[in-house]
């Protein structure tokens, strides 16, 4: 179904593209040498990385799916968010003055210093390809949701978000992706800040406000207390909320490389707390939306139609329908920078790793600047085309969500395990190291498919919730190292 857009929020949205491409120009000059174009010569002050790492926390699926699970079921997610706190304080006292230390660019050469090179390749490997498939199902989403406004092809919109997103990446490097980031997120937070009030001034309004209808169906609820694994209880959301974060936070190469690009350690900690203590609330409004969306569909003014069958569709079908015209155009435009500030950090990160773990390390060690940053623009390229062409290929797909956990899960999971084993000081060989990596990825790839098998092979099935898959795997890897590091010390003795 779709809604002409009208000229002024098409005006807005051109505006918009138009400031994006600007700015990357203007970051040009500010990005000649391979340091300005990875970390902004460690110049950018801490509340703008932090911002910046903020938004690599919110995309489109954060910003359809977050109000969409609140529409579906409640406020669980609140937990994700709540567990970025401890989480963030370990980071900071812990991880990043080793980084901080070691002027490190690459997070995953740390694991090379303290588990070998072969941990190094693999986690670099694993993020890279991890990027293409974020940036792919990022671009498809936000796509998806255009296209419902404007009557272009879902594949042109693909590949105008993504060459105007790789256009000014390519150009300003890190300072660009920074300071677009900064100012995406102000327009995010805008949009949603203005769909809360319009939502808010009609459910709250009355003698028999409709939010009651919220309430009375324990919408505001986050979650089931019982001590389960194999639905969306509080337990759940604790573990996928604390592995997820340690992830993002120590072993994502979005995240550390924008908090690296502050001059001091003082700032690279305040930075990681500005983004932990603005995602959060950031987060409540999110929820908020889907439980007051739910309470405006609950009366009897408003319906929605038979066609929207899942809380993905009623943001949107809201946006086309309740939004008044120009602000509608900046809400859509909130969208996209929330999908536009993730994959730009994906291409820039993409690049950084690609450079200093593979070019700089294995081909050219001797490279100049103008060769560097050459290549550095060059994989930016390279890396943004494949995520357009991976996100031409979703239109086909059955779910993109489906795709988006499976390729987190086996890109991603592993990743976690290897850095919580360097930073307990754990040894193991080449075979010892690959053997614990395959056994994760084994646990990942029977969590992820072997669901709902027929009769003969339900033994094999996995009841697990499938958010905490990542955090199973990375457990495998950790029991099968401490196996291995057992056996050495054993072998020590005799």
């Amino acid at each position: 179904m779709n809604y002409e857009l009208h000229i002024i929020d098409l005006a807005v949205l051109i505006i918009y593209a138009l400031i994006l491409v600007g700015m990357g120009a203007y970051f040009l000059r500010k990005s000649k040498t391979s340091e300005q174009f990875m970390v902004a010569s460690r110049s950018i002050p801490a509340w703008a990385a932090g911002i910046a790492v903020m938004s690599a926390y919110t995309s489109s699926i954060s910003y359809i799916a977050v109000p969409g699970k609140a529409f579906d079921a409640n406020w669980h997610p609140i937990i994700f968010a709540l567990s970025a706190i401890p989480v963030a304080w370990f980071v900071a006292e812990y991880v990043v003055p080793y980084y901080r230390r070691h002027k490190i660019i690459s997070v995953y050469g740390y694991l090379e210093k303290k588990m070998g090179l072969w941990a190094r390749i693999y986690a670099s490997f694993s993020f890279v390809l991890f990027m293409i498939g974020r940036t792919a199902v990022i671009l498809y989403l936000s796509s998806l949701l255009l296209s419902q406004f404007v009557t272009t092809d879902i594949r042109w919109l693909i590949l105008i978000i993504g060459l105007v997103t790789v256009l000014y990446t390519l150009m300003g490097g890190m300072e660009a992706v920074i300071w677009t980031d900064v100012m995406q997120s102000i327009i995010m937070i805008g949009g949603i800040l203005i769909a809360a009030y319009i939502l808010t001034k009609d459910v709250f309004a009355g003698s028999q406000p409709l939010i009651q209808n919220a309430i009375d169906a324990n919408k505001f609820s986050w979650g089931d207390l019982t001590l389960s694994l194999k639905g969306r209880t509080v337990l759940v959301m604790i573990i996928y909320g604390v592995t997820e974060n340690l992830r993002n936070l120590m072993a994502d190469q979005n995240y550390t490389q924008k908090y690296s690009s502050v001059g001091t350690l003082k700032k690279a900690r305040r930075s990681i707390w500005i983004a932990v203590l603005l995602y959060l609330p950031l987060t409540a409004i999110f929820l908020y939306i889907g439980t007051t969306l739910y309470a405006f569909y609950s009366g009897d003014a408003h319906t929605l139609p038979a066609t929207i069958t899942k809380g993905d569709q009623v943001f949107p079908y809201f946006i086309a329908h309740e939004i008044p015209v120009g602000i509608k155009g900046l809400i859509i435009a909130a969208i996209l920078a929330a999908s536009m500030s993730t994959i730009d950090s994906a291409l820039n990160c993409s690049a950084t790793v690609l450079f200093v773990d593979y070019y700089k390390k294995f081909f050219k060690p001797d490279a100049t600047e103008k060769e560097s940053v050459n290549f550095l623009r060059l994989m930016t390229v390279i890396w943004g085309l494949l995520g357009i062409a991976f996100a031409l290929l979703m239109i086909r797909a059955r779910s993109a969500l489906d795709i988006w956990w499976q390729i987190a899960g086996i890109f991603g999971g592993g990743i976690l395990g290897l850095f919580l084993l360097a930073i307990t000081n754990v040894k193991l060989t080449l075979k010892q190291g690959l053997w614990s990596v395959l056994v994760s990825i084994l646990i990942i790839v029977w969590g992820s498919f072997m669901r709902e098998l027929p009769p003969a092979y339900s033994w094999l099935e996995c009841h697990l919730d499938p958010i905490i898959i990542g955090a199973v795997g990375t457990t495998g890897m950790i029991v099968m190292a401490l196996i291995f590091v057992a056996f050495n010390r054993k072998k020590a003795k005799v």
